[in-house]
């Protein structure tokens, strides 16, 4: 059974840093694409970055420039460095993975929130 666990998020400033990483388990972690969402209050759930088994990145413009999604095929984990963060960043952000054409796996989320 494929689990997912997000972790690192927090409460800073604006213009701070946080790290995420989402812990990856039963499954072939190596093949899969894996993204980065984010859901904040009285919104969707928004794409903010992938990540393909060879490494090509995307990256939501709102988000350009300020974070890097990478990941670690030997321990399984995909992280999210997140810097220059601003007000709008705040929301629940969750991992997931794309074994095909489809987002099927989710973590339970990790809150940030980015205050004045």
């Amino acid at each position: 059974q494929v689990q997912l666990v997000e972790s690192g998020g927090g409460l800073v400033q604006t213009g701070g840093s946080l790290r995420l990483s989402c812990a990856t388990s039963g499954g072939a972690f190596s093949i899969w694409v894996m993204g980065w969402f984010r859901q904040a209050p009285g919104k969707q759930r928004e794409l903010v970055a992938t990540i393909s088994r060879g490494g090509t990145t995307y990256y939501d413009d709102s988000v350009k420039g300020r974070f890097t999604i990478s990941r670690d095929n030997a321990n399984k984990t995909v992280y999210l460095q997140m810097n220059s963060l601003k007000l709008e960043d705040t929301g629940v952000y969750y991992c997931s993975i794309r074994p095909g054409s489809t987002w099927n796996y989710w973590g339970q989320g990790t809150q940030v929130t980015v205050s004045s």
